[in-house]
């Protein structure tokens, strides 16, 4: 791949996505779209890109990004927020909101560990909630929906009673029971766009994401998913993540990392 090429992906990525694509990366680049060059009837990846830039092709153009996104994923990260919101939040809030489900989104849920991650939370704390699950990938919303993982998966994060008690074995696969598979709905969704209904949720799971996203779009993704949460709602972001210092949409909860409720000036927007 030139220099040329990557770079053409990089504003690809940016301009469709919102994420940014680095240098370091070239080489994985290529490993990861080889597959996608043979599948789409190319012999190399250059040529696959070159017929991509004389004649861009929506299909193609977006098979190629969801290839580079980072799908890195896995059951129960970072535990504590897990903790957080099955024995603090989910029960605080089934309170406030008279027993009525609680509404969470899982935003970027990759190929669907966290969603079902947050409905395990949900069945062993014994609160009713609606889990709605998007990502941008469909290939890794089509894992997702199958609720199928192999034995490395399905042990990358879950205990063994854990494991036992919600997916059954299927062969050489582990498969999300069906009071899991009640409690979410996975669609596509790019969180850059900006939110075309007045749905909204109590609980918003959006983690390791803003850390691949372009900084120019990192505050109106946020302000997006400010829109998109309750006034009194929170928001988890990666442990590690922050949001932009010019954003008014989020304040930290002192002593919960990783965890965010709308700013007073937010609120005041709002109102």
């Amino acid at each position: 791949m030139s220099p040329e090429d990557f770079d053409r992906l990089q504003s690809l990525m940016a301009s469709r996505a919102g994420f940014r694509l680095t240098r370091d990366r070239i080489k994985l680049a290529e490993h990861r779209l080889g597959p996608v060059a043979r599948r789409e009837g190319f012999e190399t990846v250059d040529a696959m890109l070159e017929a991509l830039w004389a004649k861009p092709v929506a299909s193609l153009g977006w098979a190629v990004i969801e290839t580079l996104l980072n799908s890195e994923t896995w059951f129960r990260r970072d535990r504590v927020s897990f903790d957080t919101f099955g024995k603090e939040l989910l029960p605080a809030l089934s309170r406030a909101r008279g027993g009525q489900p609680i509404k969470v989104w899982s935003a970027g849920c990759s190929t669907g560990q966290e969603a079902w991650s947050l409905a395990i939370a949900a069945q062993e704390a014994g609160v009713a909630v609606e889990i709605v699950a998007t990502d941008l990938s469909q290939r890794a919303l089509e894992k997702a929906r199958s609720g199928a993982y192999t034995g490395f998966e399905i042990q990358r994060g879950l205990k063994a009673a854990t494991m036992l008690r919600w997916f059954d074995q299927a062969e050489d696969a582990w498969i999300a029971r069906a009071e899991l598979r009640a409690m979410v709905h996975f669609a596509r969704a790019n969180l850059c766009d900006a939110p075309t209904d007045s749905h909204r949720f109590d609980i918003i799971f959006c983690r390791h994401v803003l850390s691949d996203v372009e900084p120019a779009r990192r505050g109106p993704m946020l302000d997006n998913l400010e829109r998109r949460l309750v006034d009194d709602g929170c928001l988890f972001l990666g442990l590690n993540e922050q949001p932009e210092n010019d954003t008014i949409a989020f304040r930290p909860v002192t002593g919960r990392k990783g965890l965010f409720v709308k700013s007073p000036a937010a609120l005041k927007r709002v109102a």
